[in-house]
C-alpha cells in the first residue's frame, strides 16, 4: 500500500531530510490559513507530521522536528512583519531576518515542546492524532498566555473559510477548535498501519469525516436560526481614509491627513449618520490637547451623535517624565471628549520596548512613532455612550486574544468595536489574517464587530462571524450599515477557555492511564 510506504519513508528518514521534511510539512499547514485556506493541507500536514514522529523516535528527535515543522509554519504565516520595519528601513532594516526568522525560531519552541510531550507509550494511529491535537493545543494556549502572550495564526482559524464549522467556536472557542483540526488532520494517519485491524485502520478517518460533517450541519443550522437583525437608530458610517503609513506623520502632510478624513466624513450619505468611527491613531494630531481640531471633527454630526477615533494622547505623568497612550476617544456634537479608553494589551517591541536598559544601547527601539513608550490602560472595560448599546472597545491587537474581549465582571456588551491600523503590513497575509481573528471572537462571544482600519479591511460583522459590509486593504471609502444585534450569550461567552479544562484533564489521565497498562504489559510479555 502507497500510503503504508510513505509513512514508512518519512519515519525512516534522519538529519537534514528530516528536519526539510518537517519544515516543508509545516509550511503546508500554514498554508491551510488565512488569508489561503488550502484546507486540504491539514491532512497533508498533521498525517505527514505524525508519520515523521513514530513512537519510537527519541525524545530529543520528536522535539527537533516539531521545532523544525513550527519554524516552517511561523516563517510563512509571519513573513509580512518584515513590511513594517521597512516603513523606516534606514533605522529598522537591518531587524528584518530577525523578524522573519528570529521570530519563528522563537514561537517553533511551542511546537517542539508539543512533539516532545506526544507520549511514546501508545501506538495506535487514531490514539496518537489525539494526543498530537492536546498537545498542540496545550503549546498553542500557552503561546497565547506565556509574556504578554501571542496566540497568532491558531489552527483552528482554517475555518474561517468554512462559516458553518467555524460556529463550534461559540461551544469551545479556538483553542478547542484547534484541537479538533489537528486531530481530524492526523486521523487519517491510521490508514497507513498495515499492521492494524479494519477498525484501527478505517475507524479513525471516519470518525473524523463524521465529526466534520457533524459540525458542519450544527454550524449551517445555527446560522439559519439566527438571521441578522439591526438596532434600531443607529446609523453608522465608518472611515477607510487610506493614508499611507510612511507618509502618515510626517509634518507636511498631517493636514492633509486631517483634511482627508473629514472630507470623507461629511460626504452625502443615504440616511442620516448617528455615529462616525475613524481608525486607530486616525490622524496624527492630539485631538483630545487640540481644541480648535477637535471642533472641526465635532462639526460633521448633529445632536445626539458622536464621532469614535483612535488618538494617541501624549501627557506628563511626572516632571520632565512623558508618557503615551494608544486610545479610543468619543466626541460629541459640542466637541467635548466624553469618554477615553486606553488600550491595555500592548505590541513588544511596537509600542514598547522590553527590557529597554539591555536592549538599546544596541539601537533597537520600538517601530511606532514617537520618543517614548506607550503605557497600558486598564481593560478590557465595558463602554455606555449616548445613542449606542453598550460595547468593548478594542484597539488593534487586543482582538486577537480569545476570552480577553470583554469585561466578565460587569455587564455583557452588545457589539465589539475594533479600531486598527495594518497600514504597517502592506497588502500581505498580516491584515486578512488579522480580520479573520477578529470576525472569530464574534463567533465565540456572540456579539457583532465594527472594525475600522487605516488601509483596511474594514469591515461590519455580524454576531455569527457574517461579514455584513467590507472594504477590501488599499482602497479608499466609506462603510456604511446599521448595528447589527447580539445574540444570546455563548458557551463559550460565559465560561471562556475554562471549558477546555474538563476534556483536557479526561484526555490526559486517559494517556496517562494507558501509559501505563501498555507497559505493564511490556513487561509481562518480556517475562
Amino acid at each position: 500500500m502507497w500510503l503504508a510506504r510513505v509513512a514508512a519513508g518519512l519515519a525512516a528518514l534522519h538529519g537534514w531530510r528530516r528536519h526539510a521534511s518537517a519544515t516543508a510539512l509545516g509550511v503546508a499547514t500554514a498554508a491551510a490559513l488565512p488569508p489561503y485556506y488550502a484546507l486540504p493541507l491539514l491532512i497533508v500536514g498533521f498525517t505527514g507530521l505524525l508519520w515523521l514522529t513514530p513512537p519510537t523516535l527519541a525524545l530529543r528527535v520528536r522535539f527537533a522536528t516539531g521545532w523544525w515543522f513550527g519554524f516552517g509554519f511561523f516563517v510563512t504565516g509571519l513573513y509580512w512583519l518584515a513590511n513594517a520595519l521597512l516603513i523606516d528601513a534606514v533605522r529598522f532594516g537591518w531587524l528584518v531576518p530577525f523578524a522573519v526568522l528570529g521570530l519563528p525560531a522563537v514561537l517553533a519552541l511551542f511546537t517542539g515542546a508539543a512533539l516532545a510531550a506526544l507520549p511514546n507509550t501508545i501506538n495506535g494511529a487514531g490514539t496518537r492524532a489525539l494526543g498530537l491535537a492536546l498537545a498542540w493545543t496545550l503549546a498553542e494556549w500557552l503561546r497565547g498566555h506565556v509574556l504578554t502572550g501571542f496566540p497568532w495564526n491558531l489552527v483552528g482559524y482554517a475555518w474561517m473559510a468554512e462559516l458553518a464549522i467555524a460556529q463550534a467556536a461559540s461551544l469551545v472557542g479556538v483553542y478547542g477548535l484547534s484541537f479538533l483540526t489537528v486531530a481530524i488532520g492526523a486521523a487519517p494517519a491510521a490508514f497507513a498501519d498495515r499492521a492494524a485491524s479494519p477498525v484501527r485502520r478505517f475507524g479513525p478517518p471516519a470518525a473524523a469525516a463524521m465529526v466534520l460533517v457533524g459540525l458542519g450541519l450544527w454550524g449551517a443550522a445555527r446560522l439559519a436560526a439566527h438571521p441578522l437583525a439591526f438596532e434600531p437608530g443607529v446609523a453608522l458610517r465608518v472611515v477607510q481614509a487610506n493614508v499611507p503609513q510612511t507618509l502618515k506623520w510626517r509634518d507636511d502632510y498631517r493636514s492633509a491627513a486631517l483634511a482627508r478624513h473629514l472630507d470623507m466624513s461629511a460626504a452625502p450619505s443615504a440616511q442620516p449618520v448617528t455615529h462616525l468611527i475613524w481608525p486607530e491613531t486616525a490622524v496624527p494630531y492630539f485631538l483630545v490637547d487640540d481644541p480648535e481640531r477637535r471642533r472641526a471633527v465635532a462639526g460633521l454630526i448633529r445632536p445626539g451623535g458622536l464621532v469614535l477615533t483612535g488618538v494617541v494622547r501624549a501627557f506628563e505623568t511626572a516632571p520632565q517624565r512623558l508618557t503615551a497612550r494608544n486610545s479610543i476617544i468619543a466626541i460629541d456634537a459640542a466637541s467635548e471628549v466624553v469618554a477615553i479608553y486606553d488600550k491595555f494589551h500592548l505590541v513588544p517591541f511596537g509600542e514598547y520596548l522590553p527590557l529597554r536598559a539591555l536592549l538599546a544601547p544596541f539601537g533597537i527601539d520600538k517601530i511606532v512613532f514617537g520618543p517614548v513608550d506607550f503605557s497600558p490602560g486598564a481593560g478590557p472595560v465595558t463602554m455606555t455612550l449616548p445613542g449606542l448599546p453598550p460595547f468593548s472597545p478594542l484597539v488593534c491587537y487586543e482582538a486577537i486574544f480569545p476570552g480577553r474581549v470583554v469585561d466578565r465582571d460587569s455587564a455583557r456588551p452588545a457589539w465589539l468595536l475594533n479600531v486598527s491600523n495594518d497600514g504597517w503590513y502592506g497588502d500581505s497575509a498580516g491584515p486578512h489574517q488579522h480580520l479573520a481573528m477578529a470576525r472569530m471572537r464574534t463567533i465565540e462571544e456572540g456579539l457583532p464587530l465594527v472594525r475600522a482600519a487605516n488601509t483596511g479591511i474594514t469591515a461590519i460583522v455580524g454576531p455569527l462571524g457574517q461579514v455584513v459590509r467590507s472594504l477590501g486593504y488599499g482602497h479608499q471609502g466609506v462603510v456604511e450599515s446599521g448595528l447589527p444585534k447580539p445574540i444570546q450569550s455563548t458557551t463559550y461567552g460565559r465560561f471562556g477557555d475554562r471549558i477546555l479544562a474538563f476534556p483536557a484533564l479526561l484526555l490526559i489521565g486517559y494517556f496517562l492511564v494507558g501509559g501505563v497498562m501498555q507497559r505493564t504489559a511490556s513487561q509481562k510479555r518480556g517475562r
